[in-house]
């Protein structure tokens, strides 16, 4: 990296403002190199007359050593872009597989879910049909060898893992598997396929005729997921419905707005962005949403995003369902991703979007600022703001009211209109020993294996809560085995979190079925009280009336 030098400092800096005016010219966007888009800029401007692709001429064509255009690039363009705002990002072509993949819905691999929670790749579950099912895996396998590497005991990194079980498809990756039962190990070739990547992480009835969908992220795929959870729930008598955006920090902006459209009567506005020269882009809902009938909470956190935010605004704008929990991140800038040539691209801030009353809920940042922004979480929880609304101010400018009469603000994230603290009441030392020491998980892949036949018979919720009420000796047991892995026992401790250390044991194993997420957010939500406010708060509430505004206005751009 640059440190010292007169050179090293001075001349990437001026390279980098005269690679900005390069990725502002798009005419050379789609150029071979980085190089050739600078060198193209170059003819096409008079050199003498701006100083600063006069300097980056300089340094290309008389600098005593030659320089690799595209080498500085790589460091230059990260610290251009980081004095812009805070969500324009360069991505390098090594990182955009990664940060494509849940976004796209679908990559190349084997189809399984592991754990390595004791240095063991323990599969937990294993796709149906997928490349693994058909080859034979099982859940509670071991995975100890990945091709003619060991695996198992190897202090491997995850991610590691992950590069050696994927790769693209139709490739055979042969592995070395332990089984119970079984003392040789076992091996198996498996082809790897096209394995989908689910942004619906779930879906099921919560209680009577209450349903539940938890979303990860908004990706190519999402509209689609969540219509067919809302039918699947509809035939299951649900007219109610939870919609989790908690930790969802948002993804692609069309599929918020057809999401919404779900929801939202025919000509309600969704969404509007602006651009720098102020032209706006504005999405109504069409009428043809099939959840325009089912009452709706929307619970949202400080890691609520983006999309999230679209979404949870245009309900909230909309006298459309109850937004509860805690106020979400706040970001309001619109990205678009351009890409080069190499495989990397810029994902560039075009455009500021804003909820139907006219808010913008981008919080406030200053240029150049990163660490104050990402600092802003912290600052929240330090001003006591996760545990009292009234640590929350808003400025009266930034006030707004929706068709109904309620009052909300932009100016720093969505407000809910149901607060709720996070919780820790049953929070006890005993309790943050056995869940950071990660004992409390490792207990639940042990129990997993010993109950193994009984967890791959379970079939619905209901077999998953008769298999778990049947062991009344759950939590003494793992309090045994904790004792075992050096946390002694704290009994007063015990006491006050024993509801909540019997749920997130619950909730693992159920994770570790079929069921996957649904076995799990099934047993963990008695202990959460956002899902617990919501519905108690459904359960006051009669379905929504369809409604027809007076003027139905078409999209436009104005």
């Amino acid at each position: 990296m640059y440190k010292n030098s007169k050179h090293t400092v001075l001349f990437p800096l001026l390279l980098a403002v005269g690679v900005v005016l390069g990725l502002l010219l798009g005419n050379y966007l789609g150029r071979n190199s980085t190089a050739s888009q600078l060198k193209g800029m170059l003819s096409h401007l008079s050199v003498p007359t701006n100083k600063l692709t006069y300097t980056l001429s300089l340094i290309e064509n008389e600098y005593v050593d030659s320089v690799s255009m595209d080498s500085l690039s790589e460091h230059v363009i990260p610290l251009l872009v980081r004095e812009l705002d805070p969500h324009s990002v360069y991505i390098p072509a090594s990182e955009m597989q990664a940060l494509n993949e849940p976004l796209e819905g679908e990559f190349d691999g084997i189809g399984v879910v592991f754990n390595m929670a004791t240095d063991t790749v323990i599969v937990l579950n294993v796709v149906p049909q997928g490349p693994s099912d058909k080859a034979g895996i099982k859940a509670g396998d071991r995975i100890v060898e990945i091709g003619d590497s060991l695996v198992a005991g190897q202090n491997i990194p995850q991610n590691q893992i992950v590069h050696m079980l994927r790769g693209p498809r139709g490739t055979t990756v042969r592995l070395g598997l332990e089984r119970l039962g079984i003392s040789d190990i076992v091996h198996v070739d498996v082809v790897r396929d096209v394995i989908p990547y689910k942004s619906l992480e779930s879906a099921f009835r919560i209680c009577g005729d209450i349903g539940y969908v938890k979303l990860g992220q908004f990706a190519r795929t999402t509209y689609e997921e969540v219509h067919a959870a809302i039918d699947t729930l509809r035939r299951q008598g649900v007219k109610k419905l939870i919609f989790d955006l908690r930790g969802n920090s948002g993804g692609y902006l069309d599929q918020a707005i057809l999401v919404a459209n779900e929801f939202l009567h025919n000509g309600q506005l969704i969404v509007y962005t602006e651009d720098r020269h102020h032209e706006q882009v504005r999405e109504y809902a069409d009428g043809t949403g099939s959840a325009q009938d089912l009452a709706v909470a929307v619970l949202i956190d400080e890691w609520s995003a983006s999309s999230s935010e679209i979404l949870a605004g245009a309900l909230q704008d909309n006298d459309r369902g109850t937004i509860i929990g805690r106020r979400s991140f706040g970001k309001g800038l619109v990205q678009r991703q351009i890409p080069y040539s190499d495989g990397s691209a810029l994902r560039l801030t075009t455009a500021r979007y804003y909820t139907p009353t006219g808010r913008s809920i981008q919080k406030p940042y200053t240029i150049g600022d990163e660490e104050s922004y990402e600092a802003d979480l912290w600052n929240r929880y330090r001003n006591n703001e996760f545990f009292s609304a009234d640590s929350i101010h808003f400025a009266d400018s930034l006030k707004r009211v929706t068709p109904g009469g309620k009052v909300v603000y932009g100016g720093g994230g969505i407000m809910p209109d149901i607060f709720v603290p996070a919780d820790t009441t049953d929070v006890t030392k005993y309790f943050l020993e056995v869940s950071g020491r990660n004992i409390l998980y490792r207990y639940t892949i042990e129990y997993a294996d010993r109950h193994r036949e009984a967890l791959n018979a379970v079939r619905s919720l209901e077999d998953l809560r008769a298999l778990l009420d049947s062991d009344r000796t759950l939590v003494d047991d793992f309090v045994r085995y904790a004792a075992r892995h050096g946390v002694a026992p704290r009994p007063a401790d015990i006491a006050r979190s024993r509801k909540l250390i019997e749920a997130q044991l619950r909730a693992y194993i159920g994770r570790n079925t079929s069921l996957e997420d649904n076995g799990f957010y099934a047993n963990i939500y008695p202990v959460d009280n956002v899902i617990v406010r919501a519905i108690e708060e459904l359960s006051k509430s009669t379905p929504a009336q369809p409604v027809q505004p007076a003027g139905s206005q078409s999209q436009s751009q104005q």
